[in-house]
């Protein structure tokens, strides 16, 4: 291949540190997929208090120690540590930001885990973490021919390099990548004295007599990247999405793409997956009865293997459908169906989906966190999952689904349309269900539909064993990411 190219990959949360959505996926699967085609990638993140520094093997860096960073008027420590993320094929170098105060006190990344409510000092945690970036750079003298930055957690980093560091970064380009809109990184405009920048990028970053971290992330990349095609066309045309902001994607014209997010090719395939009781090995009965069977007993349910398990993973929150999946459950739980969840969120939605698993215990189980190998179990072991999204950027769990040979049950919005096409009973093409409308009747409809497929011994069969032969890894996603580094890198 051509020369490699050195990139450095930006981010709120990865795994297996830490996750709160699909970006953490993301975060871990990109990198080694670009790796594996030969550029020198590595990862930055900060350490927030629930990640541990044992378990994650992070340790210190000699030269990046005690390094001051001033946010406004307050200066804090940072040290940049060591760590690394990989599979069994691949390894990833990976820098973590660590401070006391910003981080290490603060148990979520965000939101306070407690009250579900987002910390107050947002503004200045990811000021000094994109200045972490920054520094480590120049104590380093390592200046990336890339630096890909994530959502509003790193938009600052173009700005800052662009316009305080043009000589030292004056042959890196700057990717952004918007995983989902509903996070902007919105402050008050008190906000901009704490940043440093200088006053003539102020405007790159005022929204609405706000400041707006990622509407600056988008104005000083020289490439603007989303997760899937149909998403990156809502991106152009919605305002009510956008809130307006779809002008300024517009305006990036042929510097702003959709591409589909890819899978890991090793964790993720039921082949290979080292968190599943039952491996795939040509007898999808078996899998599907042995890792049905553990995902139970991880529920304390009943095991009964003829019963349809139905399987959600979510956060908490509007926009992945919860209010929808509230007003239907007990509809479902009608039906001789097992329903188990995962998810985190707010305590209201908590509170609901507990008060329902107690009324129902043998029919439907939630635990809330983040839980890596509990996720991987809930995709074994479904029949049915469930993706009511008001609104979808991607869709990972749909490719998850499929993976494991299971019936994707999905909202039709955003990415989902990307990955999932309707199934037709008659001519057996499609590989999901489409929920039409965001409405509980639709919902419920869309369930029974998938429930027809699954009581259907051969059609379930045909139907899993064609979808689980796809490909659904980042190996075309990779090649159309190294095209656009290195075209990026011409201009």
């Amino acid at each position: 291949m051509t020369k490699p190219l050195s990139i450095l990959y930006v981010t709120g949360e990865v795994l297996p540190l830490v996750k709160t959505g699909g970006i953490a996926d993301v975060s871990y699967s990109f990198p080694l997929a670009i790796r594996d085609i030969g550029h020198d990638i590595r990862v930055m993140i900060p350490k927030y208090g629930c990640v541990s520094e044992r378990k994650n093997r992070i340790h210190e860096i000699n030269r990046l120690k005690d390094i001051p960073l001033t946010v406004g008027s307050r200066t804090e420590l940072a040290t940049v540590k060591s760590s690394s993320i990989s599979n069994p094929r691949t390894k990833v170098q990976a820098y973590i930001t660590t401070n006391e105060d910003y981080f290490n006190v603060k148990k979520g990344i965000y939101t306070d885990p407690e009250s579900g409510e987002l910390y107050p000092d947002n503004d200045e945690r990811f000021i000094f973490f994109n200045k972490s970036i920054i520094e480590t750079c120049l104590i380093l003298g390592w200046f990336p021919d890339i630096i890909h930055c994530n959502d509003w957690s790193g938009a600052l980093l173009a700005a800052y390099a662009k316009t305080m560091f043009p000589t030292k970064f004056k042959k890196t380009k700057f990717v952004f990548t918007v995983h989902n809109l509903n996070g902007l990184g919105v402050f008050p405009m008190s906000t901009w004295a704490k940043t440093g920048l200088p006053e003539e990028a102020k405007k790159s970053f005022v929204y609405k007599k706000k400041i707006n971290f990622t509407k600056g992330g988008l104005l000083y990349a020289d490439y603007v990247t989303t997760v899937s095609p149909t998403y990156a066309e809502d991106l152009r045309t919605d305002k009510s999405l956008t809130d307006g902001m779809c002008t300024h994607f517009k305006k990036k014209g042929e510097k702003f793409i959709g591409i589909l997010n890819g899978i890991d090719g090793w964790g993720w395939l039921p082949k290979t997956d080292p968190n599943i009781r039952k491996k795939f090995n040509k007898n999808f009965e078996d899998f599907k009865y042995f890792n049905k069977e553990n995902l139970l007993e991880a529920y304390d349910m009943d095991s009964v293997d003829e019963k349809p398990v139905i399987g959600m993973i979510s956060r908490l929150d509007e926009q992945k459908g919860i209010p929808l999946l509230l007003e239907s459950i007990e509809k479902f739980l009608e039906d001789d169906i097992k329903f188990v969840m995962l998810g985190d969120g707010g305590k209201e939605y908590k509170d609901k989906l507990q008060a329902i698993s107690e009324k129902y215990p043998d029919k439907f189980g939630v635990k809330f966190g983040f839980n890596d190998q509990l996720a991987h179990q809930i995709q074994a072991g479904s029949d049915i999952f469930l993706i009511p999204s008001k609104e979808e950027p991607c869709g990972l769990n749909a490719m998850y689904t499929l993976a494991y040979g299971a019936i994707p049950v999905v909202s039709e919005t955003g990415g989902l349309t990307d990955i999932v096409q309707e199934y037709d009973p008659e001519t057996k093409e499609g590989n999901g269900i489409f929920i039409k409308e965001h409405t509980s009747k639709a919902f419920v409809n869309a369930v029974n539909k998938a429930l027809v497929l699954y009581r259907n011994t051969e059609d379930m069969e045909a139907f899993a064993a064609k979808n689980m032969v796809a490909d659904y890894t980042w190996k075309e996603s990779a090649e159309e990411y190294d095209k656009i580094y290195r075209a990026v890198m011409k201009d």
